[in-house]
C-alpha cells in the first residue's frame, strides 16, 4: 500500500502540529494544570495546522478562507475531544495501573494527539478544504 502525497504532505503539517502541540503543552503546564494546558497547547497546535495544511496540502482548495477556517475548527472539535479522552486515560487510569509514572503525562499527550490522524484528514479533505 502507497500513501498518496497529499496524505504524506498532511502528515509533515500535522507532525509539525502536534510538536508545537507537545511542547507548548509542556510550557503551559508550568501555569496550569492538564486538562486546560492539553486544551490551550491544542489551540496552539490547531493553528499552525490550518496554515501549514491549507499552504501544503490543500492549496488548490476553492473553498473561501473564512469557510475552511469554520469547518476545520469542526473537525478539530471532534479530534480534540479524542485526544482529551485518549490522554486522560491514559495519564490517569491506564499508565497509572501498568505503573508507568515516568513522563506518563508526555506519554499520554503524544498518543492522544497521535490518535485522531486519519478522521482529521479525512474531515479537512471533504469538508474544510474541498
Amino acid at each position: 500500500m502507497t500513501l498518496s502525497r497529499p496524505f504524506l504532505l498532511f502528515l509533515l503539517a500535522g507532525g509539525t502540529a502536534a510538536l508545537a502541540n507537545i511542547l507548548s503543552r509542556m510550557l503551559y503546564s508550568h501555569w496550569m494544570p492538564f486538562t486546560p494546558a492539553i486544551i490551550a497547547a491544542y489551540l496552539t497546535g490547531m493553528v499552525t495546522a490550518f496554515v501549514l495544511t491549507r499552504w501544503l496540502v490543500f492549496s488548490g482548495s476553492t473553498r473561501p478562507l473564512h469557510h475552511s477556517a469554520f469547518y476545520f475548527g469542526l473537525v478539530n472539535l471532534f479530534a480534540v475531544a479524542q485526544t482529551w479522552l485518549v490522554s486522560t486515560l491514559l495519564a490517569y487510569h491506564l499508565l497509572p495501573w501498568l505503573g508507568v509514572d515516568v513522563l506518563r503525562l508526555e506519554i499520554a499527550h503524544v498518543v492522544g494527539v497521535a490518535v485522531p490522524v486519519v478522521s482529521s484528514y479525512f474531515g479537512h479533505k471533504y469538508l474544510s478544504f474541498r
